[in-house]
C-alpha cells in the first residue's frame, strides 16, 4: 500500500520508487540524505553543500542556494527536488515545478521540528528505520539539554558585518540558543510590524546595552578572532563576553542538530 506523506507547503507527496533522482539545495538537507543512506540516490546538490565531505563530492553542483542553475536541475532529470522557504528563492521553486515531479518543501523553526524532518524523508524514501534511529538521537540530546537548568542571558548572534544583522526570535537559531535560555536580541519576530527575519542594526542601538554576550558566527559571513578583539575594544560593548561560534552546529538542522545540541551544551557550560 502506497504511504502519502505532506511536505510544509501542504502538498501530498507519494511514497517515492526505488529509482527517485533526488535534487537538495539546502545545506544541512543534504547532509540529512545521506544520513538516511540515499547516497545512491542524491544526483544534485549546491555548492554550499558540502557535507559529509567524502560524499558530496562525488554529486554535481548545481549553483547557490538561491542562485539555482535551471538548466543544471533539468539535465540531472530529477523526481525529487528538495527545497526550504528560508533559504530558496520562490521563484526558482516554482520554475523548478515545471518539470520536477516532486518538489518537497521544508520550513523547521525549531529543533524539536527535526523530528517531522526526519518522519517526512524516512517515508518519503523508505529510510523509515533510519529516521527512527535519528529522532531517538535527538531526543536524547534535546532531554539531556532540558534536564539542566541555564542561567537566562540575552545574546546577540551576529550573522553578517557591511551591514550588520542579526536574528530575530522566530528563527531556527533563535529557538536552539533558547534551549541553553539564551535569547536573542533585539527581540522581535519576522513579520511583526514590518521586523526582518534577519534584521540588520547599527552598533550604537540602544537595546545593545541589554546584550550579555555577543556571538559572532562562522557562517554566512566568517567572523574571526580578529572581529572579536576589535569589539572587545568597543567601549560600546564594554564588559560584554564576546566569542566566536560554530555557525553550522547552531543554524543547520536535520542530522547536524543532534551533533549541534550537544555543541550547544558544551558551548554554554563553559
Amino acid at each position: 500500500m502506497t504511504t502519502r506523506v505532506v511536505d510544509a507547503a501542504g502538498i501530498e507527496h507519494a511514497t517515492a520508487e526505488r529509482g527517485a533522482r533526488i535534487v537538495s539545495l539546502v545545506p544541512s538537507l543534504t547532509e540529512l540524505l545521506f544520513a538516511l543512506k540515499l547516497d545512491a540516490q542524491i544526483v544534485g546538490r549546491t555548492g554550499f553543500c558540502v557535507h559529509p565531505r567524502n560524499q558530496v563530492r562525488h554529486v554535481p553542483k548545481v549553483g547557490g542556494t538561491k542562485a539555482v542553475k535551471i538548466d543544471a536541475v533539468r539535465a540531472l532529470q530529477p523526481t525529487h527536488v528538495i527545497v526550504n522557504i528560508d533559504e530558496n528563492e520562490r521563484d526558482t521553486v516554482e520554475q523548478l515545478r515545471a518539470f520536477v515531479p516532486h518538489i518537497v518543501v521544508t520550513h523547521p523553526l525549531e529543533p524539536r521540528d527535526n523530528l517531522a524532518l526526519y518522519a517526512l524523508l524516512g517515508a518519503l524514501f523508505d529510510r523509515e528505520d533510519e529516521a527512527r534511529e535519528l529522532s531517538a538521537s535527538l531526543e536524547k540530546q534535546l532531554h539531556a539539554c532540558a534536564s539542566r537548568a541555564w542561567p537566562m542571558q540575552k545574546v546577540l548572534y551576529a550573522i553578517w558585518r557591511e551591514p550588520w544583522m542579526t536574528v530575530a526570535r522566530d528563527t531556527y537559531i533563535s529557538a536552539m540558543l533558547r534551549l541553553v535560555n539564551w535569547h536573542t536580541l533585539p527581540d522581535v519576530r519576522g513579520g511583526e510590524k514590518g521586523a526582518a527575519r534577519y534584521p540588520s542594526f547599527n552598533l550604537d542601538a540602544a537595546w545593545l546595552a541589554q546584550a550579555d554576550r555577543v556571538l559572532l558566527s562562522s557562517e554566512p559571513y566568517r567572523f574571526t578572532r580578529q572581529h572579536c578583539d576589535s569589539l572587545s575594544h568597543d567601549t560600546r560593548f564594554k564588559g560584554k563576553r564576546i566569542e566566536l561560534i560554530d555557525g553550522e552546529m547552531v543554524s543547520w538542522y536535520g542530522s547536524r542538530a543532534i551533533e549541534g545540541i550537544a555543541y550547544l551544551v558544551d558551548y554554554a557550560s563553559r
